[in-house]
């Protein structure tokens, strides 16, 4: 990479994020010490999703983007989370799914990764994403959460056990009396 002001190819990168077309990186001439911003923009093969109605429309990194960022509206999430989920989703389809994926594969990706960013994005974008009806539809989903919350939780092992077994240290019950039976 040359530098625009002393034109030597010697650069170190300093930083790099995910942008929304690309990886934006920050260098350092190794010559005269000056940084710079390069763009990488990655060209990508074609992709066409196939709606619900059968019709096919081209992938859109930019309405992907939108649907994530509107779910996350509000919530403690930032813009390079978000662009970063893109990105993975994105790859992973260009990866492992062909040129033809079904919208439905997207929605799912999406739901995946929202449910380890935040739950109430998941939340949000499932109501949409799976056209909840009534409020029923929401608590089942939330149940859903929970439950599946429950189930690693009891792989942990608890850390404060709810049987009330007397069990003695130094000749003091554990729950702090120092009765003997």
């Amino acid at each position: 990479m040359n530098c625009p002001f002393c034109e030597t190819q010697d650069s170190k990168v300093v930083d790099s994020r995910y942008v929304q077309d690309g990886i934006r990186r920050r260098r350092e001439c190794l010559m005269c010490s000056l940084r710079f911003t390069t763009y990488e923009k990655i060209h990508t093969q074609l992709l066409s999703v196939i709606k619900r109605d059968n019709t096919k429309e081209a992938f859109s990194i930019e309405k992907l983007t939108k649907s994530i960022s509107t779910a996350c509206k509000k919530r403690p999430i930032s813009l390079e989370k978000i662009e970063k989920v893109v990105v993975d989703i994105e790859s992973n389809l260009l990866q492992n799914y062909g040129s033809e994926i079904k919208s439905s594969l997207i929605g799912q990706l999406v739901l995946n990764e929202l449910m380890d960013l935040d739950k109430v994005s998941y939340i949000r974008f499932s109501s949409v994403y799976r056209n909840f009806e009534d409020e029923n539809s929401f608590v089942n989903e939330i149940d859903k959460i929970k439950n599946e919350g429950s189930i690693v939780d009891k792989k942990q092992m608890e850390l404060f056990p709810n049987d009330k077994k007397q069990t003695k240290r130094n000749g003091v019950n554990v729950n702090g009396s120092n009765k003997q039976n």
